[in-house]
């Protein structure tokens, strides 16, 4: 472990993340806040982590529900059906799970769009590549977290994927966004007010197809993109 306390490839990716992330900002980008990246279990085993990865959004690759994505370019597109929280105030290093989840003025579905190549198995290279981010869309922000909610992913009407608990595969949220937080303050950055966190895909992966992917939660309401 490094001195922050940080497996030294997530330090050194995180590093190399913030630098891409910065230069986005000094061109003139739009920051939108971060994602959680390979939190699910089997994921962490995979690649041997202890903790979710953190990679950013900006408000460039950010798209409105009904958005058409051309993926013709892509390697491996997949769709993940995710939890997006937004900060209503900053949260730093040394969280607990409920300061974190304290610090969130909103809750939404999203849908992130993510190109998984070239196959992860390098974590400092995951994370500097930013986990494969292509897109995001949010839905309709709601000011208290849903008491249950569930999941279900539709492709031209099929149902492909549902869960009834969506932490299953994230973790608590709460743990989740104190992880990152720490992660970030580690590598010299913080989440701060106003940022969008999305926090893992409630079920795995989806290899993403051409059609019309919509995704329905119980209490958040319903998002859609059509893929070509």
């Amino acid at each position: 472990m490094s001195s922050s306390g940080l497996d030294p490839r997530i330090a050194r990716g995180t590093a190399r993340m913030l630098e891409s992330q910065r230069a986005m900002v000094t061109a003139g980008g739009g920051r939108l806040g971060w994602k959680a990246g390979f939190g699910a279990p089997a994921a962490m085993e995979m690649l041997g982590i202890d903790r979710p990865l953190v990679g950013y959004l900006s408000r460039e690759l950010l798209l409105a529900s009904g958005a058409t994505v051309d993926m013709s370019d892509w390697v491996k597109p997949v769709l993940e059906a995710e939890v997006a929280v937004r900060l209503g105030r900053d949260l730093g290093a040394g969280a607990s799970p409920a300061e974190a989840l304290a610090a969130v003025d909103g809750w939404a579905v999203a849908i992130e769009l993510a190109d998984a190549d070239p196959p992860p198995t390098d974590v400092e290279e995951i994370i500097a590549g930013n986990i494969f981010h292509r897109h995001v869309l949010l839905g309709p922000w709601g000011a208290e977290r849903p008491a249950s909610t569930s999941f279900v992913v539709r492709r031209d009407g099929d149902e492909v994927a549902t869960t009834d608990d969506p932490e299953a595969l994230t973790g608590e949220l709460g743990v989740v966004l104190a992880s990152m937080a720490d992660t970030l303050a580690a590598c010299g950055d913080r989440m701060q007010a106003g940022d969008v966190i999305i926090t893992g895909s409630v079920v795995p992966p989806l290899p993403l197809g051409a059609g019309l992917w919509q995704i329905g939660a119980a209490a958040f309401g319903r998002l859609e993109v059509t893929v070509r």
